[in-house]
């Protein structure tokens, strides 16, 4: 089968000299030639002609332009081999109209990687707009499908490509290409890794591939440390008369966050019809996070109720609070956290308070379970993290049982006494 392939099987890159650019540059062709028959393409790569190696196919020189596209050159070279192998292998035999249409994804692109990306995407466009998927979740996967299509244009130069092209060479290099290309944080490049998995799973459900290349590829977040504020910074804020008037609001939302746990988006869209009377006499706030669609049930403390009071008839709908926009929440909280004079390691955005109402009651004691219930997270051990970030739970949890081993400690001094003697 190897030695058909040497015989029949030929990739020439040239000039097409007869169309030049408006820059007088020449476009850069291939041209595939099986058992005679040829057929040829573009590369959508241009040179000036005196550059061009005609017996090698290749920009002459040790230029940066000139390792560039010969660097892009060898990709299409190899792109093609590896699709004339597997064409080859799945098939047993390949014409230059079969190699031509493959590699440009034409013809046999009808359950492609990008055709599914994006039926999945309007699928779970639908789902927003019945309210039962988030909307930022929505955006993120919206995102992610730009990124893998200009992916696959500049690192493969074409528009589309079929599912059994999506090996597990091809994430990592999704990888690389986020992390460099685009800049992305390793956290970030996990986050948008999940809508190409999601993807992926619908291929191996649909017998478009056997197996899910993602098993041979690893990637997990990095646990960051969250900024939070200590009780007595939240008593600060609380106590505190800003220097403008338009930071009493955003303050006032801040503390309700930090004695509610609920986020910027979830405090938005709180309703008066979410504030009930329960089972024990108290009000409480019932609700579904919108990022999790999670259950988060919070009893209302005297401080956000008379919050809420406060601002009782500012709305013109049901809404309790007038929110105003993250971006001037965020400003106004670093300003008062400079009047404050509030150090912390972390930059203080809004949802630190939700990290400092997850902090603060795990200290004074809350159990991490209905911590979490009223946090709204799917899993516990996303409610752990707050108990490895401050050590004033570890000080008061080893407060509760230092008194258990006081006749212990008293016996060791007692004979560290006499040794002395």
């Amino acid at each position: 089968m190897e030695q058909t392939k040497k015989s029949t099987f030929k990739l020439l890159f040239y000039l097409k000299k007869n169309e030049p650019k408006k820059n007088g540059n020449a476009p850069i062709m291939a041209r595939i030639t099986i058992d005679g028959a040829a057929k040829t393409l573009g590369t959508k790569l241009e040179i000036n002609s005196n550059n061009w190696d005609l017996k090698y196919g290749r920009v002459e020189g040790k230029s940066v332009k000139a390792l560039s596209i010969n660097q892009k050159l060898d990709n299409i070279r190899g792109r093609i081999d590896t699709i004339y192998e597997d064409m080859l292998k799945q098939e047993g035999f390949v014409t230059a109209e079969k190699l031509k249409l493959a590699f440009l994804g034409v013809g046999v692109m009808d359950d492609s990687l990008l055709k599914v990306f994006k039926k999945n995407n309007e699928d779970f466009g639908k789902m927003v707009d019945k309210g039962e998927r988030s909307k930022s979740t929505y955006y993120k996967y919206k995102i992610v499908y730009n990124h893998v299509a200009e992916f696959i244009k500049s690192r493969y130069h074409r528009d589309d490509m079929a599912f059994r092209e999506l090996t597990c060479d091809f994430i990592r290099e999704f990888d690389f290409f986020l992390r460099i290309d685009k800049e992305c944080k390793h956290n970030t490049v996990w986050v948008y890794t999940m809508p190409l998995y999601r993807v992926a799973e619908i291929a191996v459900k649909n017998s478009l591939i056997r197996i899910n290349p993602f098993e041979d590829y690893e990637i997990s977040m990095k646990e960051n440390d969250r900024s939070y504020l200590l009780k007595e910074h939240v008593e600060s804020l609380l106590l505190h008369n800003p220097s403008k008037q338009q930071y009493e609001l955003v303050k006032d939302l801040f503390v309700f966050s930090c004695f509610t746990g609920l986020s910027y988006i979830d405090i938005k869209q709180l309703k008066r019809t979410n504030i009930q009377s329960f089972f024990d006499g108290h009000d409480w706030i019932i609700s579904r996070r919108q990022k999790s669609d999670v259950a988060s049930n919070v009893r209302l403390m005297e401080i956000p109720k008379r919050i809420i009071e406060k601002y009782k008839g500012t709305t013109r709908n049901d809404s309790i609070f007038p929110v105003p926009t993250n971006k001037i929440c965020n400003s106004h909280i670093d300003k008062l956290i400079q009047e404050l004079k509030i150090v912390t390691e972390q930059k203080v955005t809004f949802h630190t308070a939700r990290h400092t109402f997850g902090t603060m009651f795990l200290t004074e004691g809350v159990p991490l379970e209905s911590l979490s219930k009223m946090m709204g997270h799917k899993n516990i051990s996303t409610t752990q993290i707050y108990a490895k970030i401050t050590s004033q739970k570890i000080s008061k949890d080893m407060d509760l049982v230092s008194h258990k081993f006081s006749g212990m400690e008293a016996a060791f001094i007692e004979m560290e006494n006499e040794i002395i003697v």
